[in-house]
C-alpha cells in the first residue's frame, strides 16, 4: 500500500493530494504536525519535508517528482500530453515555479514589495492562460496542479485579488469544478 506523509496547510503536499486524486490511487495518509516534525520524518526525507511517498520500503520526497513518478507508475488518465514537445513545455512551467512561490512565501511573511512581486507572477500566469486554457497546454494535466495550490492559499487565506487577472479567473474556476481541486478549496478553507 501506498503511503503519503502529507500536512493540510503545505502546498507542496497538495499538489500530490490533487494528483493522487485525479489518478484514483489508493495510498493511505500519515499527517506530520509541520510545526512538530517527529523526529523519524527526517529518516525518510533528510530535510524533514513533505509531502514523502513510501511503498514497500521504497521511498521518494519532492513534489514535483511524486508528480512524475505517479504519471508514469500510473498513466490512466495521463495528466501530461502525448506529444513530446507539449509535455516538455508542461515540465519547464514546473521547472520555473520556484519563481513563482518566491514571492508567495516573501507575502506570507509581509515582506516589502512582496505584494507587487505576487502580482507579476500572477500576470505571468494570467498572460500564458489568456493564449492557452491550461498551463499545461491543450489539457489539464501537471503544471496546472503544480500551481494551483499556491493560487488558492494566495486567494483565500492571503486576501489576494485576481480581479485584475481575468484568464487566471477563468482557469481556476475551470479547476475548480475539477473533484480534486474541490477537495483541496475545502482543505484550504479549513486552514
Amino acid at each position: 500500500m501506498l503511503t503519503v506523509y502529507d500536512a493540510a496547510r503545505c502546498p507542496y503536499c497538495a499538489r500530490a493530494r490533487i494528483a493522487l486524486a485525479e489518478k484514483g490511487v489508493e495510498h493511505e495518509v500519515m499527517e506530520i504536525d509541520l510545526a512538530d516534525r517527529p523526529a523519524w520524518i527526517f529518516e525518510k526525507n533528510p530535510t524533514g519535508r513533505v509531502p514523502v511517498l513510501e511503498e514497500d520500503a521504497w521511498i521518494l520526497p519532492e513534489s514535483s517528482v511524486i508528480l512524475e513518478y505517479l504519471e508514469e507508475r500510473y498513466p490512466e488518465p495521463p495528466l501530461l500530453p502525448p506529444d513530446p514537445a507539449d509535455r516538455a513545455l508542461a515540465r519547464v512551467w514546473i521547472f520555473r515555479h520556484d519563481e513563482f512561490v518566491g514571492p508567495y512565501y516573501a507575502l506570507r511573511r509581509g515582506e516589502d514589495g512582496a505584494a507587487e512581486r505576487f502580482d507579476e507572477q500572477l500576470a505571468k500566469l494570467d498572460d500564458a492562460l489568456s493564449r492557452q486554457e491550461w498551463l499545461t497546454g491543450r489539457e489539464y494535466g501537471l503544471a496546472d496542479i503544480a500551481y494551483v495550490p499556491w493560487v488558492l492559499r494566495a486567494r483565500d487565506t492571503l486576501g489576494v485579488s485576481l480581479a485584475a487577472f481575468p484568464a487566471l479567473r477563468s482557469w481556476l474556476s475551470r479547476l475548480e469544478e475539477r473533484p480534486a481541486v474541490a477537495r483541496e478549496v475545502e482543505v484550504v478553507a479549513a486552514l
